[in-house]
């Protein structure tokens, strides 16, 4: 809570003159200005943190979204099992994070590679953090977890998204945090003294890094490791397309995502009652807070709109399930630099974010990789588009405001702030694709090893819901589903000459 103003009776009294009873009017003038003032502080607080909470309810919300987005995707035979690993991605990282993951990524006083203190938040609340601040970033670390369970969907074992998802979320996520948001950390771009990586930091405002290029790259070694569905390639290696069962679905997670991303990107100001005072009687954080809605906004839109009539040009449809992976992709980019760029700029971030998913995608059907949600290409490709996108067009008076206290900070490099910004955003993304590779392949490479990654053909033929699961989600039949089919050769059966009354 802000410290409230003081009054002393002293510096009352030359303004009071030598008027009888001096002294006892301004105690009493004080007295009533320091309850005025202490309210008014606690007033404060409860306004931000009432933001803060409705911000990570938001963000939660995103995990019906991902859970909603993940069961239209795949095959009907595959629902309870998908929806199942999205529950327990919350519950299983809800108890992963509360007893390391909060601790490793903001346990300070620490180190600038991990934190060390709060564990199982003990002593906690801390001076400069309390549980709404826990409750939210918790929401985001579930969110890098569920991003993960898309890639490996339809083919892994149970207990390997048990395992992974606790190891994202309680240690592999953590860490990166702890780099880029934590005032210990040592490349982001609101470290608390000490010199910042090329003099900026790198600036991953809501964390198309720290989240998103977490998620995806985890996911990216998990399909690389499993392999691809049976019969996602067919033996000449011609992609066959093994559709989801459900676009309703699709789209109706994609808008609880687009909903909840109102949480995300404005949602990690933390705070919203503050005023910059530099633009305005009534310039304040408040506005700071829209301007990211309207880039989150217009960055995601110009995607959709991109991808939609990129899709038609190269397939000659209009796909709805493109255009909702094409939006997606688009919020992941903006997500980095959404509080530090123009509205005109978030509609280029959205343009290049649709050619990079469209792009990775192609791309991944010619090395035969095979993730049914595209979430590696979508979450890692556009994430990473998302940081490059920061180094270009931060704006300066965006990046003074949001990152306070160094007014020569270095800005984007096509807005005249030199290459130093850019250089750290490129730095977060090597050291990112580096960390997780390093953690997550050794960890989907062992489970491999010991049998516990990927189910076995018949199981995966037959579907996860019935073999794993107790039964079906809902009466079905997959009409373009061939995979659980004997291979056999079909034969045309002529129909039979009708007799004529001749005959």
């Amino acid at each position: 809570m802000a410290d409230p103003l003081s009054c002393a009776a002293a510096d009352l009294l030359p303004l009071l003159g030598s008027a009888a009873n001096a002294t006892a009017a301004a105690a009493f003038i004080c007295g009533r200005f320091d309850a005025v003032s202490s309210r008014l502080s606690e007033a404060t607080y409860a306004i931000d943190n009432t933001y803060l909470l409705f911000s990570a309810y938001l963000v939660f919300a995103m995990q019906l979204g991902f859970a909603m987005l993940c069961a239209g995707s795949v095959r009907a035979k595959n629902t309870m099992n998908i929806m199942l690993t999205n529950v327990l991605d919350a519950a299983a990282g809800g108890l992963s994070y509360y007893l390391f993951g909060y601790a490793f990524a903001f346990g300070s006083p620490s180190n600038a590679f991990i934190g060390k203190h709060l564990f199982a938040l003990r002593d906690f609340p801390t001076p400069t953090a309390d549980y709404s601040f826990f409750l939210y970033q918790w929401a985001f670390a579930i969110a890098a977890a569920g991003i993960t369970s898309g890639s490996i969907a339809e083919r892994t074992q149970f207990v390997a998204y048990l395992i992974y998802s606790s190891f994202l979320t309680g240690f592999v996520y953590p860490v990166v945090s702890h780099w880029v948001w934590s005032g210990d950390g040592w490349a982001g771009a609101g470290k608390i003294g000490g010199s910042l990586l090329f003099g900026s930091g790198a600036i991953d405002f809501a964390g198309s890094g720290v989240v998103h290029m977490v998620g995806g790259i985890a996911g990216l070694w998990g399909a690389l490791i499993e392999g691809p569905r049976i019969g996602r390639f067919d033996h000449s290696g011609r992609s066959v397309a093994l559709r989801g069962h459900s676009a309703s679905l699709v789209v109706l997670g994609t808008f609880l995502l687009w909903f909840g991303w109102y949480g995300f990107n404005p949602g990690s100001f933390l705070t919203i009652l503050k005023s910059y005072g530099t633009r305005g009687a009534y310039y304040g954080q408040w506005s700071a807070v829209g301007r990211t809605a309207v880039t989150t906004t217009l960055a995601g839109s110009t995607a959709a709109l991109t991808t939609l009539f990129g899709k038609r040009l190269l397939v000659g449809h209009w796909n709805v399930l493109d255009v909702c992976n094409g939006l997606l992709g688009g919020f992941a980019a903006i997500t980095s630099g959404c509080s530090v760029v123009e509205p005109w700029a978030a509609i280029i971030c959205g343009f290049v974010a649709s050619c990079v998913l469209i792009g990775f995608n192609k791309l991944a059907e010619k090395v035969k990789y095979d993730d049914p949600l595209e979430a590696a290409q979508l979450h890692g490709g556009c994430g990473a588009w998302g940081l490059l996108f920061t180094g270009l067009f931060a704006k300066q008076a965006f990046v003074n405001e949001v990152y306070p206290g160094r007014p020569d900070r270095p800005y984007g490099l096509l807005m005249g702030g030199g290459g130093k910004l850019l250089a750290a955003q490129i730095i977060q993304i090597l050291v990112i694709i580096a960390w997780v590779t390093a953690t997550m392949a050794p960890l989907f490479l062992a489970l491999h090893k010991l049998k516990l990654l990927r189910i076995s053909a018949d199981d995966e033929m037959a579907g996860m819901d019935v073999t794993r699961h107790g039964g079906l989600a809902y009466i079905y039949h997959d009409h373009e589903d061939h995979s659980n089919l004997p291979q056999f050769k079909m034969t045309r059966i002529e129909p039979r000459e009708t007799p004529t009354p001749e005959h």
